[in-house]
Formats: C-alpha cells, structure tokens, sequence
C-alpha cells in the first residue's frame, strides 16, 4: 500500500499492509481508522435518526452528520499523513553520520522529523474529543433501533485517542521545542477525558437496553 491512497484500499489490502514488516501502516493509522470508525458509526445513527417522528430534532441531527462526515474524511486523511509522516523518521534515521556535519544533520533531521510524526496523533486525539461530543449530543434523540452504535461510536473513538496517545509520547524524547512538547503532552492529556465520557455514554446506552 502507498501513501495518500488508504481511502481507495481494501480492508483486507490495509490488514495486509500493516502485517507486513514494514514501517508504514502502524499504529498510528490504525488509530485514525478507528476515528473514522467512530465518525461512520455516528453518520449512519443519525441518518436513521429521521422522518417524521423525528421532525422536532431535524436540524441537530443534520448538524450533527455534516460534522461527523467531515470528520470521517479528516480521520482518512490522518491516517495517510500518518504513514507518511513515520516513513519521514526512518528516512532520518537512515541518513549518513560518517562525519561532525553528518551527525549534526542527521540529528536535526530526526528531530524534525519526530515533530512531524507527532502531529498526525495528535489530531486523531482532537478529533476523537469532537467525535464524542457529536455522540454525546445524538444519543438524546437517537432512533433507539440503532442506539448501541452511538455506544459504538465512542468505543471506537477512545480505541482511537488511546492509541494515538502511544503515539505521541513515543516521538517526545526526541523533540527539543519546548513549546513543541508542551502542546503534545496537553493534547495527550485529554485522552482521560474521552476515555472517561466514552464509557458514560456506554452506560447511558446499557440503561435504555435495560
């Protein structure tokens, strides 16, 4: 599989791709796949969220699916800016150290490159916040054929934020921007919160099961 084209991939070619001994796909794409998950599960609850008995909340509801289709497409684009951002660390770390210059370069290089990989993680964690939020605010007027898929929906985004949290601590010793590492290590501190409102919604939906 090569990069900017996992929208376009089977599933089985994507399991086959992160199978393989290869630096690109990993974890960091498997994370924003299941924000994508996440962003799916809430687009299709909501369009079953509809017709007439469910003319009072018309408006949230298309809110709601335009911003979770909108976030399906930036989990995809992740998950590409993933692979690629990785296949960036093992080019730097690739690159020649013979000598003083070379060293220098390469050491920049990696920092560089750390930064970048970083980053795609971290957007899989703030979109994972927006996606429970969204999940939040349907479960209330959900169509109750489809409610355990809301509960769904958070499972997948939390799978998602706690994976992207791996991560991006794994890429932090390596940067040197103090400021760089600030912001991570904050946006990877919200990861508690999805975790815990994840399973608030999980036992709001076992509630109505009940």
């Amino acid at each position: 599989m090569t990069s900017g084209d996992l929208a376009d991939t089977t599933i089985g070619g994507f399991l086959d791709s992160l199978a393989a001994r290869a630096p690109a796909p990993g974890g960091g794409a498997t994370a924003a796949l299941h924000a994508a998950q996440a962003a799916a599960l809430i687009s299709m609850v909501a369009r079953y969220t509809s017709g007439p008995a469910c003319a009072d909340h018309a408006d949230l509801v298309s809110r709601i699916l335009e911003d979770a289709e909108a976030d399906r497409a930036v989990a995809l684009a992740l998950a590409d800016a993933d692979a690629d951002a990785f296949t960036a660390v093992t080019e730097a770390y690739a690159l020649p150290r013979g000598t003083d210059d070379e060293q220098a370069r390469r050491s920049e290089a990696i920092a560089d490159a750390l930064v970048g990989a970083a980053g795609p993680p971290a957007d899989v964690i703030r979109t994972a916040v927006a996606l429970v939020a969204l999940a939040e605010a349907l479960l209330p007027v959900a169509n109750r054929n489809v409610v355990t898929d809301v509960a769904a929906a958070t499972e997948a985004a939390r799978a998602a934020a706690t994976t992207a949290r791996l991560n991006v601590e794994i890429n932090l010793g390596g940067i040197r921007d103090e400021k760089v590492r600030t912001e991570l290590v904050g946006i990877a501190d919200r990861v508690p919160e999805v975790v815990d409102r994840a399973a608030a919604v999980e036992l709001r939906v076992r509630a109505l099961l009940r």
